[in-house]
């Protein structure tokens, strides 16, 4: 039987616990060879020494299954480590054609006692971590395309989310970085489409390290099914991954344990027009005060609601 990435050649980041671990495995078990890319330092906030081992643990596992894999333990939040990355999976393997961003770290405060390095470290290695290694994949892509004279396979898969769609009280830095990638990757989606590229991202909703506090009250099944099991996102990111998705691009989408929702673009709700030229105080307050007031609580976020999303 056929696999749908077969002949193909990955990068994950972040891909040596939890979510990316369940996305490099994903990746190979449909046919890619992976650079299984993680620093390995063990804290959730990006703390301790960096190790070699978690990368090199996920690269041998996928071996083992019978795949090809390698391992990376670079930073993709530095620039020049992020394309070493990139250079590693086309010297490997000829070409790169998946890119699935996950890496991420944590340090969570309430924005009025937050620190400056809480907020510049998460930015760094969530947004400009996405950043930099989507500037190497895309010239790749460009510079295949152009001596191929026309388009080339490229799939970039960006991890986003639900404190980006939801709010997040305790984690500015998180929501904000979450809420960039999503920009980025529409941006992506728009520069690379001409090329042959497609670019989305993903809100997952797992159980992992980075999630450890937000799941606390809701524990493993003794038996069947874990609705939070960071295997059921990787099955998504194998699809987007892969030539049946060719058509999905610039998109967001919701995903855990037997769910998958589509996030529209935001859409105008109401709109005012002023009776004169420029819309004055009080015009503005006779109209805008009343139409937040009739609505019920919540339902500005009215997306959430429908969802039903809490902070994750």
């Amino acid at each position: 039987m056929s696999l749908p990435l077969e002949g193909l050649s990955a990068i994950v980041t972040g891909a040596g616990r939890g979510l990316g671990r369940a996305e490099a495995l994903e990746l190979a078990r449909f046919g890619a060879a992976v650079v299984v890319n993680d620093y390995g330092q063990p804290g959730r906030d990006g703390s301790g020494e960096a190790s070699a081992t978690p990368a090199e643990e996920v690269a041998a596992e996928i071996r083992a299954a019978g795949g090809t894999a390698l391992a990376h333990t670079g930073d993709v939040a530095d620039f020049s480590q992020a394309g070493a990355l990139v250079e590693l999976a086309v010297a490997e393997f000829g070409k790169l054609d998946i890119l699935v961003n996950n890496a991420g770290i944590l340090r969570d405060r309430m924005v009025f006692s937050m620190a400056e390095a809480e907020w510049d470290s998460v930015i760094r290695v969530h947004l400009k971590g996405h950043f930099n290694t989507i500037r190497f994949a895309a010239a790749h892509w460009r510079e295949r395309s152009k001596a191929a004279a026309g388009s080339v396979y490229g799939r970039v898969v960006n991890t986003s989310s639900e404190a980006f769609l939801a709010g997040s009280a305790g984690q500015p830095n998180y929501a904000a970085a979450k809420g960039g990638i999503v920009g980025l990757t529409t941006s992506t989606a728009l520069a690379l489409a001409k090329y042959g590229v497609t670019a989305n991202a993903i809100c997952p909703r797992a159980r992992t390290r980075m999630t450890e506090d937000v799941f606390a009250g809701l524990d493993r099944p003794d038996d069947g099914l874990d609705p939070l099991a960071p295997e059921h996102v990787a099955p998504l990111v194998g699809y987007l991954a892969s030539p049946a998705a060719a058509r999905i691009n610039g998109q967001l989408l919701v995903v855990h344990g037997g769910m998958v929702a589509v996030v529209e673009r935001p859409r105008v709700a109401a709109q005012f027009d002023s009776k004169q030229e420029t819309f004055t105080y009080d015009e503005l307050d006779a109209l805008l005060t009343p139409h937040y007031a009739a609505l019920p609580e919540g339902e500005t976020f009215g997306a959430v609601e429908v969802l039903g999303l809490k902070r994750a």
